[in-house]
Formats: C-alpha cells, sequence, structure tokens
C-alpha cells in the first residue's frame, strides 16, 4: 500500500517542518507549500490524500484556498483540516462555511495532529 500524501500549508516555515516531521514518522509523504497561491500550484503536479491550512498567510489565505478547492474536481472531496490561532466561533465557522474538515488549533500538539489527520484516512 502506498503512503499517502499530506499538503501542508503555511507561510511559518517551523510550523511546516514540526508537521512535516510528525507526519513524515508515522509513514506520509509531506508536500509544503508558503500559502495559497503556492498550494494551488503544487497541486497541478501532485494529487494529494489531505490538505492541512493555516488560515492567516499572505497572496492568498486559507479561506480562500478552501474555497479554491472545494471547486476543483480532484480535490472537492479532499479532507482540509485548517491549523491555526484563530479561535472565535465566527472564524471557525467561516472556515467550515468554506469547506474545512476540521480543525486544530496552534499552538498544536504532534500527537493531536496525527489524531485528526488519522480520522481521514
Amino acid at each position: 500500500m502506498q503512503p499517502k500524501t499530506v499538503l501542508v500549508v503555511d507561510d511559518a516555515s517551523i510550523v511546516r517542518q514540526l508537521c512535516a516531521v510528525a507526519l513524515m514518522r508515522v509513514g506520509y509523504n509531506v508536500i509544503q507549500a508558503i500559502n495559497g497561491k503556492d498550494a494551488l500550484k503544487k497541486l497541478h503536479d501532485i494529487d494529494v490524500d489531505l490538505v492541512i491550512t493555516d488560515i492567516n498567510m499572505p497572496e492568498m489565505d486559507g479561506i480562500q484556498l478552501i474555497r479554491s478547492l472545494r471547486l476543483l474536481p480532484h480535490t472537492k472531496f479532499t479532507p482540509i483540516i485548517v491549523l491555526s490561532t484563530l479561535s472565535q466561533e465566527h472564524q471557525i465557522n467561516e472556515g467550515i462555511a468554506a469547506g474545512a474538515s476540521g480543525w486544530i488549533f496552534k499552538p498544536f500538539d504532534a500527537n493531536k495532529l496525527i489524531e485528526t489527520v488519522w480520522k481521514f484516512r
């Protein structure tokens, strides 16, 4: 069975690296993108099984990315987990309305990240 691929989108390199290390440790392939535009560009060349995205990013934020992914045939049903410091109910509701599948708050625990990702296997 081939390992699943996760796209991690965050403008903070340390967050991308922490996610990548945690996910690779349990057998996932990880692709990294620095914002929504970069993520969409990379998704032209690869298929992913799950997306983890921040909300506050330059050029294209996470909400715009989620909306864009839900319009593309090959990512329409791909699980999308938001990884963000945003915790107000209206912000979470906006993410869910855009098409987010789940939400993890920063700072995050690697075990909680893995546990959440496994829910979408």
